[in-house]
């Protein structure tokens, strides 16, 4: 199995970006083939050193929790809701063929729109 990994544009070279997941991380190398170049800044999802979608930031930093949260929970650690907080407390939506199956109407998440 292949975990995407979100990482961040340090600078550029044509279709060559050296990127890092966070700050204290080292530099490494990405293919931007797939995606075309990118600014310095620029977040995106990288597998095994090829980028495959170009990610806002705050998509980013959920990815960089959701990744945190996995690494803490292999080394034993059970507190990691602070890691998911927005899903926190929040009942999961249903898919649209189950909505009317179970008389709930859909709900728009404003924050998206």
């Amino acid at each position: 199995m292949c975990i995407g990994i979100p990482m961040q544009v340090v600078s550029v070279d044509g279709l060559i970006g050296w990127c890092r997941p966070d700050e204290a991380s080292a530099v490494e190398e990405v293919d931007l083939a797939l995606v075309g170049p990118c600014d310095p800044g620029t977040w995106l999802l990288v597998f095994l050193g090829a980028a495959r979608e170009i990610l806002n930031q705050d998509t980013a930093q959920r990815m960089q929790s959701a990744l945190e949260a996995l690494k803490q929970t292999m080394n034993g650690q059970s507190d990691i809701d602070y890691l998911f907080a927005d899903l926190v407390d929040r009942e999961p939506p249903l898919p649209d063929h189950l909505r009317e199956a179970v008389g709930k109407p859909m709900v728009v998440n404003q924050e998206e729109e």
